[in-house]
């Protein structure tokens, strides 16, 4: 395959990069795009020496896949550009997730939505790891209601985020200082920020309303209740998720560790006697969603289960998501 990485120098793109080399993905030539900044670098890639270019609409290339961690707005104008040339693009801004005739997937739940299109909808980092979680749960006792509070690692503002916060931890630990913000709303070192992207009429902010637009289209669920907190704070990698859960018939405790401990994409760490539960730190670099803490919750009685997961959110919650997309897909061959 034909292979090209948009955006190859974020945080995201080099994942993509090194998932496809992990993952085998049969790639045959593999063309990486970024800016006129990195123009004319060559990097190393599971591929070999590989040299940056810088995208010409004027003159597409020859794709059999495009795989794009650009901005939205970049997205807006190239994307459907490169499918008409050819490619089967995967796309992981937010520009097309909500677009009815685009499906957005996350293959352990509904791979078979992506059929024979060409473009297709990567989601939400942190949607992605709450649905891998909540489908399963869905599929045996039914959802209700959806209640997740979310702790996002810097890792979810790109290579910029976690150079701050590696900046700002230096700064306040090793100098005494106090650290600056440019990509977050506030200093993120020892701190947390109760504010992801920007707030809505309904006091909600769009990242927290991505959860739940995002989650009721994977899932096929369009009246599903769901209410989101979304909370940055000061890790490098894997968001993590505390879930509440009411489902439409009696769940136990016991029951819901039996779906998760079988469901794909998840690993089960459950054993809070040894310490053992969801957490960044083994999370981090991971391909499967971690879930733990699982509980009955008291206020919804034999149909409420409180539970925790964590995932990498610049692999399962981006890059991983997007190659998984592509190896399910019957990609043809551009003319």
């Amino acid at each position: 395959m034909r292979v090209g990485v948009f955006g190859a120098t974020g945080a995201v793109g080099k994942e993509l990069v090194q998932v496809l080399g992990d993952r085998g993905y049969p790639v045959t030539e593999l063309r990486l795009f970024a800016s006129t900044r990195s123009a004319g670098t060559r990097i190393p890639t599971p591929f070999g020496d590989k040299r940056i270019e810088v995208y010409d609409p004027a003159t597409p290339p020859r794709l059999d896949l495009a795989l794009l961690a650009v901005s939205g707005d970049w997205s807006k104008a190239h994307a459907r550009q490169l499918v008409e040339a050819g490619a089967v693009v995967v796309d992981n801004s937010s520009a097309f997730r909500l677009e009815s005739d685009v499906p957005l997937v996350v293959p352990e739940v509904n791979a078979a939505a992506a059929g024979s299109a060409r473009l297709i909808a990567n989601p939400n980092c942190t949607t992605a790891i709450l649905a891998v979680a909540l489908a399963p749960l869905h599929e045996a006792f039914g959802l209700k209601r959806v209640i997740v509070s979310t702790y996002q690692a810097a890792s979810g503002a790109g290579a910029e985020g976690m150079q701050e916060l590696e900046e700002g931890l230096r700064e306040v630990l090793a100098n005494g200082g106090q650290a600056t913000n440019k990509f977050f709303r506030h200093p993120l070192p020892m701190n947390l920020i109760p504010h992801i992207d920007s707030f809505q009429p309904n006091g909600y902010t769009r990242e927290e309303m991505k959860v739940t637009w995002e989650t009721r289209k994977i899932m096929g669920l369009p009246d599903l209740l769901i209410s989101c907190t979304a909370v940055r704070v000061p890790t490098m990698r894997a968001h993590a998720e505390a879930v509440t859960i009411e489902t439409e018939r009696p769940i136990t405790a016991e029951a819901a560790r039996a779906v998760l401990s079988n469901a794909p994409g998840v690993k089960l760490v459950d054993d809070v006697e040894n310490a053992l539960y969801p957490m960044p730190l083994t999370a981090s670099g991971r391909y499967d969603v971690e879930a733990g803490r699982i509980r009955a919750n008291p206020v919804f009685g034999d149909c409420g289960l409180d539970f925790f997961v964590c995932g990498d959110q610049l692999l399962k919650g981006a890059a991983l998501n997007a190659v998984q997309i592509a190896e399910a897909l019957p990609v043809k061959l551009a003319a």
